[in-house]
């Protein structure tokens, strides 16, 4: 870039050509550390989200211990904007209940063809390609990968309050911490500030018809693919159906410099659900993607 570059968003130039292309802030006369995936990647859709998180372009079934409902309506649309926005700005992501189909189906005329999951690109593993992480999937389990978002769940079942739809007994997925709108700058912030819309989102609506009270179970540092990062754990309490465990859990990528990771879970408290241990398990097991490199440093701390 030259002096007489007006501001805005560019691709960014540092891009090592591993995962997607991000864009960084040219001020009018430097680089700026400020990042954001592109708008016209991260696609508005009409997504009702469980435990997971709305990971734009992956497709997943139901995530988490509630359901997870991917539409194609009318509404969809790639998100534009006449003007570069500032460097606050992160990409909005969808998270309007509605539309969609069963598991996770197409409602109102079939699948994008870019709306399809990557394949897994580690046996057992699912990969978030622009978190640079890989989630391991258990034995039982399902995995989707990703180019934005990755997820694993397991043990699918009509949702209560809303049978047409289906839910799943346990879930986790990832997704860059802008992806999801959480404006926060340490893994601490970032996983307080989700925990609330991670648990009405997995839990509330009329699948569950809304949480009555929840108890913190967890607030505090831990270390994620060698990264320090911060986990907010809650049980909730719910109207109808399964009460849940929710958890937000964010950590600095280990590959993309300045970028939080969101992981979002949610289990069932059935005797159907996995053991709250599996959460954990999944979370130490998470390391960086493999051919991802290593560009972020240990990012910021919780």
């Amino acid at each position: 870039m030259t002096q007489t570059t007006p501001p805005g968003w560019h691709p960014d130039p540092g891009h090592s050509g591993i995962g997607t292309l991000q864009e960084r802030w040219w001020d009018g006369s430097r680089w700026t550390d400020q990042l954001r995936i592109p708008p016209a990647t991260v696609r508005r859709r009409r997504i009702r989200i469980g435990a997971g998180i709305a990971a734009a372009v992956v497709v997943l079934a139901a995530v988490g211990g509630g359901a997870y409902v991917l539409g194609a309506g009318s509404d969809d649309r790639a998100d534009s904007s006449a003007s570069p926005s500032a460097p606050s700005e992160s990409p909005r992501m969808p998270g309007a209940p509605g539309g969609g189909g069963q598991d996770g189906g197409q409602g109102g005329g079939g699948q994008d063809p870019d709306q399809q999951p990557m394949p897994q690109t580690e046996d057992g593993y699912a990969t978030d390609a622009a978190s640079g992480i890989s989630i391991p999937v258990p034995d039982g389990w399902t995995g989707q990968s990703g180019p934005i978002g990755a997820g694993v769940q397991t043990g699918e079942y009509a949702c209560p309050g809303a049978e047409s739809e289906t839910c799943v007994r346990g879930g986790v997925t990832s997704a860059p911490a802008q992806a999801l709108k959480i404006d926060a700058t340490t893994a601490k912030a970032a996983a307080q500030a989700d925990i609330k819309a991670n648990a009405e989102e997995s839990y509330g609506e009329k699948i569950y018809g809304g949480i009555t009270s929840h108890e913190e179970l967890r607030s505090e540092a831990v270390t994620v693919a060698g990264q320090k990062g911060y986990a907010v754990r809650w049980k909730v309490v719910t109207k109808n159906g399964d009460d849940g465990y929710v958890e937000s859990l964010a950590f600095p990528s280990p590959n993309v410099k300045g970028m939080l990771v969101v992981l979002r879970s949610g289990f069932d408290i059935n005797a159907k659900a996995p053991k709250l241990s599996v959460l954990d398990d999944i979370t130490k097991g998470i390391k960086e993607a493999e051919g991802a490199g290593s560009a972020a440093g240990s990012g910021e701390t919780a």
